[in-house]
């Protein structure tokens, strides 16, 4: 299975490695994110200044990985360019819920319509913040769960998962 990896807090962000640390155990993972947070952009794309990748300094072990000027919605559609066999986008772990009212302006749901809109299943995992970072490690098997379940679903499918501040 080829799955594509982005989000909106940008590449940088502890929630990514974390997911594309899990999402190894399914394939082969590919990262393509922004190179800066891109928070609430909603499902914006760059259309007035050229859009440009390159390969991240951070090291992913076995993961090829790019970061984008752009938005996740240009991140999912360069992605998908380079790799025309990927089978699946995770967008996340994004830092902060995505309920309510804040789906219309996530970057990280955005990211997963952008896949279904290019014919590809789109998975949006998000978890709550407070004054410190999420436990990713404990995290890390309810994603597993999470992706077992979801991977197995036919068709381009958009899911958006909502991990509790604290998984048992």
């Amino acid at each position: 299975m080829n799955i594509l990896i982005t989000n909106d807090d940008g590449i940088y962000s502890p929630g990514i490695a974390a997911l594309a640390e899990v999402a190894k155990q399914f394939g082969t993972v590919r990262i393509v994110a922004p190179d800066v947070e891109q928070s609430s952009m909603g499902h914006a794309i760059t259309h007035s200044r050229p859009l440009s990748y390159k390969k991240s300094p951070l090291t992913f072990e076995n993961v090829e990985a790019f970061r984008v000027n752009g938005t996740p919605a240009d991140c999912v559609a360069l992605g998908i360019h380079l790799s025309a066999t990927t089978d699946v986008v995770l967008s996340g772990i994004n830092m902060g819920p995505n309920l309510g009212n804040s789906m219309w302006h996530s970057g990280t749901l955005a990211a997963a319509k952008q896949a279904v809109l290019l014919g590809i299943k789109g998975i949006a995992l998000s978890t709550p913040v407070d004054k410190t970072e999420p436990d990713f490690e404990k995290l890390a098997p309810h994603v597993k769960e999470v992706l077992e379940l979801l991977l197995q679903q036919e068709g381009a499918g958009l899911y958006n998962v909502n991990f509790p501040k604290s998984p048992q």
